[in-house]
């Protein structure tokens, strides 16, 4: 609820308008990443599995990829129902599909978008295929700790994958003495902290990115530059590092 999701579809935005060539993978059985993006529910790829009964070869990409706006492509790994199978399964039938699909390597930058919760192995499986984790959070307490579980997360995967974390968004804040005091006891960067503006929020409830809600409201013009500047640095390809937590 801190605006994980809606800070992804921006910044997706942002790196097609730098002229890459982006897909966005929700990971949320929830199945709502990419709402601002195509302004509805998409099919999920499990879904799209159960009516084919699981015959990949019956598949084809336009069943499962969706065009967004800006030109982003969209996918939903949906899920199992709630409190029945693995999330992480899920994700890893996803890459599966798309992989023969031949998909998986027609992008520039493939984002995950991944719940926070980082509760179980299953959770953090994105991370299997990612070479950069950003960390969305905002000046709370709670959402700093959900945080420092997904920087220990990140640290176990970088013993054997190829992952360093590329830094913190700070969203929707009006302070960060309680970011400034995470990243002091972890060290790692900051990439950006976004003032508290109600458009962000606004936004999600239209069913709109700000680089969409700009046609008709020139002066958000400024928010998008936060995501310009989000997706410049990781175009810049960071070292990125392996946090403590």
């Amino acid at each position: 609820g801190i605006g994980k999701s809606t800070t992804s579809c921006n910044i997706s935005i942002a790196l097609a308008r730098r002229g890459e060539k982006v897909l966005q993978i929700g990971c949320d059985p929830k199945h709502d990443s990419t709402f601002t993006l195509t302004g509805f529910l998409i099919p999920t790829i499990i879904d799209t599995l159960q009516s084919k009964d699981y015959h990949y070869e019956d598949i084809w990409s336009e069943d499962v990829i969706h065009k967004g706006y800006g030109g982003v492509d969209c996918v939903e790994a949906g899920g199992p129902p709630a409190g029945a199978g693995c999330g992480g399964y899920v994700v890893g039938e996803t890459v599966k599909l798309l992989k023969e699909l031949n998909a998986f390597y027609e992008y520039d930058i493939i984002l995950f978008d991944v719940l926070g919760d980082v509760v179980c192995g299953g959770f953090a499986a994105p991370l299997n295929y990612a070479d950069y984790c950003i960390i969305i959070t905002d000046n709370g307490f709670d959402a700093l700790f959900a945080a420092n579980r997904i920087t220990a997360s990140i640290r176990e995967k970088a013993r054997t994958h190829p992952l360093r974390l590329a830094g913190l968004v700070g969203n929707r804040t009006s302070k960060r003495d309680l970011i400034n005091k995470y990243v002091e006891a972890c060290p790692m960067p900051v990439i950006e902290v976004l003032p508290l503006i109600e458009d962000i929020r606004v936004s999600r409830v239209k069913g709109k990115t700000l680089f969409e809600m700009v046609g008709s409201e020139p002066s958000l013009n400024y928010v998008c530059e936060y995501y310009l500047d989000i997706a410049d640095q990781i175009l810049s390809q960071p070292e990125g590092i392996v946090p403590k937590d």
